[in-house]
C-alpha cells in the first residue's frame, strides 16, 4: 500500500482573519466529522471560517460559526448551514488543549481547512489575543518589508 494518497494537501479555505486578530502559539491538526452533502459542498470550496472558533464541552472539541454553504443538489439531507461540528482529536490533544484553553486570554481558533488524501483535516491554532498596538506594529513591520521589496526592484532594473 502506498502513502502517496495522504501526501498531497490541498486547501480549502484559510482563515486570514485569524493571524491579524490573534497571536498563533501553537497549531494542531484534527478531522472533522461532517455529512455528505457537507463534504461535497467543501469540495466545491464553499466554506467560510471567519468568525469560527473551537469549544471544548465533555471532552469532545467542537467547531462553532463555521459556514458551510447548502449544497444545490442536496434537497432534504442538506444540514444547517452553521451548526456546532465535531472535531476529531486524541483525548490527550484535547485534554492538554483545555488546560491552555482555561488560561487568559487564549482561544482556539480555526485556522484553516484542507484536503489531506481524500480526507477532510482542519488546522486548529492555540491563540493570544492581539492588542491594538500588536496589530499596528505587525502592519507597518509589513509595510516595511514590501516598500524594502519595491525598492530592491526598482533598483535591480
Amino acid at each position: 500500500m502506498s502513502s502517496s494518497g495522504h501526501d498531497n494537501i490541498k486547501t480549502i479555505a484559510q482563515n486570514k482573519k485569524a493571524r491579524h486578530e490573534y497571536f498563533v502559539l501553537e497549531s494542531f491538526e484534527a478531522g472533522i466529522e461532517l455529512c455528505g452533502t457537507e463534504v461535497k459542498s467543501v469540495r466545491a470550496g464553499r466554506v467560510n471560517l471567519k468568525d469560527s472558533w473551537c469549544s471544548i464541552d465533555s471532552g469532545e472539541i467542537f467547531v462553532n460559526g463555521m459556514h458551510i454553504s447548502p449544497y444545490e443538489q442536496g434537497n432534504i439531507f442538506n444540514k444547517d448551514p452553521l451548526r456546532v461540528r465535531r472535531l476529531l482529536m486524541h483525548k490527550k490533544e484535547i485534554l492538554r488543549l483545555y488546560g491552555h484553553l482555561k488560561q487568559d486570554g487564549i482561544s482556539i481558533i480555526p485556522l484553516s481547512l484542507y484536503f489531506k488524501g481524500s480526507r477532510v483535516k482542519m488546522q486548529i491554532g492555540l491563540c493570544k489575543g492581539k492588542k491594538l498596538y500588536d496589530k499596528r506594529a505587525d502592519m507597518a513591520q509589513r509595510s516595511a518589508k514590501r516598500d524594502i521589496e519595491r525598492a530592491i526592484k526598482e533598483h535591480n532594473k
